[in-house]
């Protein structure tokens, strides 16, 4: 970005303005060089000004928020960053409506105090609530589009604002037509919850044998909020500064899906590998079945604290579906080890894992 007048007419847009400020500490791995320019916006109001200022003047620019979800290069964002500041949540009787930048973990604990279930599943996911959408987040058997009412998108093309309905995302698993385009901005999210206070019906075993229930069950969101809290926190996935497993950017990789005609060479390197007696976890998918990419990981001889307990990046000590800085790496070192870990997958059982976080000034 060579136009000094830019970060001028930033702040005069009502955006906090900073210079050369580390992405390390905005993001979750703490990865990343600098940016050049960063600017905080606290209303909505302001985002849509900021943003639609930066497409004006064809600004390379950067959306970032809570950072869960980005590998961000060690050589940093020459441009503008802009730092999701919003924070409001308005519960109403049935939903819950949603700035972009809400810490989403936040807005579901606030959800299941005010006795509203539904949310209960996707507690302890770090990030924003204006990636739900993006990324079609789910957790222990929900996903956000199952509950999604509606999103407030900027079109960054017309510099419209407008809300549109789930059906116009085209959400998929961990995807939407919003993921890996710059083509509009989520600014607002409406959910649905359940006045009832009681949780999604129990969709994932390993929850509903920690909660001694049934698939398909209801238990008060609360139990089941604490327990997803707990299921997480032994997998190293809930934030914690002093846990070096909580470095990272949660499930590094998409589980994979197999189209039907591929399947059989698969599953048959899988048990070639692993023994015919070994329970291969598969499950039924849109274009194939999907397989577990953090089983095949493990299988694949890369198991947890991959590759050393010396290794600036290495996988947590806790689920290997997890890549994690251990307090020295770089963003080439993370990539690095991801690209052993696909490559490595891909060699064995001719399954190529495809990364989950959003790369910028990297290619994975």
């Amino acid at each position: 970005m060579s136009d000094p007048r830019i970060a001028a007419r930033l702040a005069e847009s009502g955006a906090t303005v900073s210079e050369q400020v580390p992405l390390s500490t905005l993001t979750t791995l703490r990865l990343g060089g600098p940016a050049r320019v960063l600017a905080e916006c606290a209303t909505t109001d302001v985002l849509v000004d900021v943003v639609r200022l930066l497409d004006a003047e064809q600004v390379p620019t950067l959306i970032l928020a809570g950072g869960s979800n980005l590998v961000v290069g060690d050589a940093g964002f020459d441009g503008v960053v802009v730092k999701i500041a919003t924070t409001g949540v308005e519960l109403d009787t049935d939903s819950v409506r949603i700035e972009a930048g809400a810490v989403w973990d936040d807005v579901v604990a606030r959800t299941v105090s005010a006795g509203f279930g539904g949310l209960e599943a996707l507690s302890g996911i770090p990030g924003s609530a204006g990636a739900t959408p993006v990324q079609n987040v789910g957790a222990y058997g929900v996903e956000v589009g199952s509950v999604l009412r509606r999103v407030r998108l900027l079109d960054r093309r017309t510099g419209e604002v407008r809300w549109v309905g789930p059906e116009h995302l085209g959400l998929g698993y961990r995807t939407s037509v919003l993921k890996h385009s710059d083509a509009a901005l989520v600014v607002d999210v409406e959910l649905e919850v359940r006045p009832d206070g009681s949780s999604a019906p129990l969709g994932y075993r390993e929850l509903a044998t920690a909660l001694g229930a049934e698939e398909g069950e209801r238990r008060p969101a609360a139990e089941v909020r604490e327990q997803v809290l707990a299921l997480r926190r032994g997998k190293g996935m809930v934030l914690d500064e002093t846990d070096h497993d909580t470095w990272s950017a949660g499930s590094f990789f998409t589980n994979p899906v197999v189209p039907e005609g591929a399947l059989p060479a698969v599953l048959a390197a899988i048990t070639e590998r692993v023994g015919a007696d070994v329970r291969i976890p598969q499950f039924p998918a849109k274009g194939g079945t999907k397989l577990s990419a953090g089983w095949l990981i493990e299988r694949a001889g890369f198991g947890k604290g991959f590759p050393s307990a010396d290794a600036p990046a290495r996988l947590s000590t806790k689920h290997t579906l997890a890549l994690t800085n251990r307090g020295n790496a770089t963003a080439a070192d993370l990539v690095a080890l991801a690209r052993q870990v696909r490559d490595g997958v891909q060699k064995v059982f001719g399954v190529r894992l495809e990364p989950e976080p959003v790369p910028v000034g990297v290619e994975i």
